[in-house]
């Protein structure tokens, strides 16, 4: 482990207990219940392909990880807001630091125009242990943004935020499908576990924002459902894009 990366790593783990406090003393204090879920998966877990125009050598895909690929939803039920599933997503791209955990989490643009989730656009996401990196937007709608993880990260895969509409409420989901993106995240993740629940809370934060900027308020809690898909699995080569920096034959992951 040299260079710039090392001195990453080195970075992250100076910051890693502030973190860890931050992480604990949030969850002690919530008082939303969180409905938590946790069983096999199998291969509808993997995530959609990448469009060919973001996929170049810079993009970290599950086979670039480690350890068993986590396929995480985070969803929260809004009732009695003001705002639409579009209103509430155009509000969440236009800045991810209106809704990300303060002392937690931030997004710094490193390409693309602010005030959007433009697909090509860049962050560089700081967090305050070894798990911050930069991403990619790889898909956007009026009801969704996908990121993809890219070299350096230390998750190796995709995430997606999205609204939905559920009767007269709005649903707020996180989708994640990612792997540990180099060993040591696989020893936080898979071994420890710390990586997970720091996650797991980060998230769900989110969630709770979220509902906050519709002007509503949770209903039934939040629900947080993992699905594990155990080391190795394989990618299907016919639903990864062509091209060669997207991958074209199937790779043990």
């Amino acid at each position: 482990m040299t260079g710039s990366r090392g001195s990453r790593r080195v970075g992250a783990l100076v910051r890693w207990p502030v973190g860890v406090g931050i992480v604990a003393w949030r969850y002690l204090w919530r008082t939303t219940v969180t409905h938590r879920s946790e069983e096999d998966g199998d291969a509808s877990d993997l995530p959609e392909p990448l469009p060919p125009e973001v996929c170049d050598d810079r993009v970290q895909h599950l086979e670039d990880g480690h350890g068993d690929l986590l396929h995480r939803t985070y969803s929260v039920r809004v009732a009695g807001g003001h705002r639409t599933p579009e209103e509430l997503l155009a509000l969440l791209a236009r800045d991810p630091n209106v809704w990300s955990p303060s002392g937690m989490a931030v997004f710094r643009r490193t390409k693309g125009s602010d005030g959007a989730m433009t697909v090509g656009d860049e962050f560089l996401i700081r967090l305050p242990g070894p798990w911050d990196g930069p991403v990619r937007v790889v898909g956007s709608g009026p009801r969704h943004f996908r990121l993809a993880t890219l070299h350096g990260h230390l998750e190796a895969g995709q995430i997606e935020f999205r609204t939905e509409q559920a009767g007269e409420d709005v649903r707020f989901v996180i989708e994640s499908r990612a792997r540990p993106g180099d060993r040591l995240s696989h020893l936080l993740y898979d071994r420890l576990l710390v990586a997970k629940e720091v996650q797991l809370v980060m998230w769900t934060h989110v969630c709770l924002r979220a509902a906050k900027l519709t002007g509503g308020r949770p209903q039934g809690g939040l629900t947080v459902r993992t699905r594990r898909l155990r080391a190795p699995v394989h990618t299907d080569a016919a639903t990864r894009p062509a091209g060669p920096d997207c991958g074209n034959s199937p790779e043990q992951v």
